[in-house]
């Protein structure tokens, strides 16, 4: 009888279905929403996005950026007083003086001496030195056996730093390759030939050693100065 006289009246179930509707009904957009702006830096449009939840500020973030050395460690910095006329080093150079400093932590040496010079010129591999070296006969593998011959292995529990040092004969050899560029006057990069015709010149160098033991000699120093200094020859 009560649930028959409640659904009679309807004065009884008005306020009741009005008061739910009202916590029911949604807020408007305007106020439930927030309104956020991107801003692209590559297109440069602005976007607005809507979002049900507020976000953290987020700070802005710093352009990330890299710097590229075109120069090696030299122990004459007073060579020349003005900064362009310091010739710049080839990017296969640099490159092959990189793999040099990985190889010396490959075999555990202290140092970055001259028979890394070496390995690392093979290691880049796309160069006319690297390429002079192959075709003479002397390889990566070769190279690596007369070091660990020469200079013996190091301790399996070393670990050498991430630049492992220049040895005196290394430093030497980079300073006479720029040398030698700044003698002939000519424009253009320091190449890797630069490098191994300097690695070459130390003659009690590790390397100097190893080239020979490997049949190097003078003729094919001269050999490959000749080939370098040709117009048509990519050297870098």
């Amino acid at each position: 009888m009560a649930a028959a006289h409640s659904l009679s009246n309807p004065a009884l179930t008005t306020p009741v279905i009005s008061q739910s509707s009202k916590k029911s009904k949604p807020s408007s957009c305007s106020s439930f929403l927030k309104s956020h702006s991107l801003q692209s830096p590559w297109i440069g449009i602005k976007l607005s996005l809507q979002s049900s939840k507020p976000r953290p500020h987020l700070p802005n973030h710093r352009p990330f950026t890299a710097t590229v050395s075109f120069s090696l460690p030299t122990a004459k910095p007073d060579r020349v007083v003005s900064t362009e006329k310091v010739p710049k080093w080839s990017r296969r150079a640099i490159k092959s003086f990189a793999m040099a400093e990985l190889e010396s932590r490959k075999l555990k040496y202290p140092t970055t001496g001259t028979e890394a010079f070496l390995m690392g010129i093979l290691i880049e591999g796309t160069s006319l030195a690297a390429k002079f070296l192959r075709a003479n006969g002397i390889t990566l593998f070769k190279v690596r056996e007369e070091t660990v011959k020469l200079l013996g292995k190091a301790d399996m529990y070393f670990f050498s730093p991430e630049h492992p040092p220049l040895t005196e004969d290394a430093q030497r050899v980079l300073d006479w390759a720029v040398d030698q560029k700044l003698k002939s006057g000519e424009d253009g990069e320091i190449t890797t030939t630069h490098l191994l015709l300097g690695i070459w010149s130390e003659v009690e160098s590790p390397a100097h050693k190893i080239l020979a033991a490997l049949g190097f000699n003078d003729a094919q120093a001269k050999e490959l100065t000749s080939l370098s200094s040709e117009p048509e020859s990519v050297d870098g």
